[in-house]
């Protein structure tokens, strides 16, 4: 009996510190998570609320502030069954470079996500093509770039590919010119279907005068006369001053009798002899 009483007191004093360990972690690793997030989330939103701070680089900076504090939060979760931080940081160190060497591919990622917000081809909120993939960019963290399409649509593009490709940015500059064609029927005037167009430019407040707003024929195509217009705007009317022209020089072509002629087809069967 008292084999088995000293056998149990040894389990006991043995278990229970292992479990208040245990515990001790767990505490930890919940703490260290929650910390990590409001950090981050901390970071972030104060980056993209002030005005002497880029957004783009405060987010990707909050990136790193969650994976640093996770990394010390693991530390100090191993420290409580024994190992020592000198030991920890040299398997760290050698465990760094083993994952290094095998995910090449993923640290490339990374590199490139520094690379991107060092020289900033884009931004957040910005719309951008590249890698193949248009939106708006939501997100730029160590890894990718999270794009968000006019459909609502989550793209998410490796930093890697984004590197590497060609990088189309639709926001950057605070003006664009506007090309659009309009098609008018060979026996039209052209000389007046011409003023109307640039009457309806002159018309609309978000046409800029300068550069004047350009109007010549282009085209002779098999069935219409095509005329190009070439006007600027700011950047953030690019499209609702496209939609609202093409509307408004249609009902101006009407009213003045200039025709946009449909495509002919001839057919011309042969009889049979």
């Amino acid at each position: 009996m008292e084999d088995a009483a000293q056998l149990a007191q040894s389990i006991a004093s043995n278990v229970a510190p292992f479990l208040w360990s245990v515990a001790q972690a767990i505490l930890f690793l919940v703490l260290g998570f929650w910390a990590a997030g409001f950090i981050k989330s901390f970071i972030r939103k104060r980056a993209v609320a002030s005005t002497r701070v880029d957004s783009t680089l405060g987010v990707f900076l909050s990136t790193i502030a969650y994976y640093l504090v996770l990394v010390f939060v693991i530390i100090a979760v191993l420290q409580l069954f024994g190992f020592e931080a000198t030991s920890l940081v040299a398997v760290l160190g050698a465990t760094t470079l083993a994952i290094g060497l095998a995910l090449q591919g993923t640290l490339s990622h990374v590199a490139a996500g520094v690379m991107l917000v060092l020289f900033r081809p884009y931004k957040l909120y910005e719309y951008v093509s590249i890698a193949g993939e248009s939106g708006t960019v939501e997100d730029i963290n160590l890894f990718f770039t999270q794009l968000v399409t006019p459909q609502n649509v989550q793209v998410i593009v490796p930093n890697g590919d984004a590197w590497g490709s060609t990088i189309t940015n639709f926001s950057r500059k605070e003006t664009r010119r506007l090309d659009i064609t309009f098609g008018i029927d060979y026996d039209d005037d052209i000389d007046k279907a011409i003023g109307i167009i640039v009457d309806v430019v002159k018309e609309d407040e978000r046409a800029k005068s300068e550069p004047e707003p350009w109007v010549r024929v282009t085209t002779l195509n098999d069935s219409s006369v095509d005329l190009q217009l070439r006007v600027w705007c700011n950047t953030g009317d690019y499209w609702e001053f496209n939609f609202s022209l093409l509307k408004k020089v249609k009902e101006a072509f009407d009213a003045g009798g200039i025709t946009i002629p449909y495509p002919h087809q001839v057919e011309i069967h042969k009889g049979s002899e």
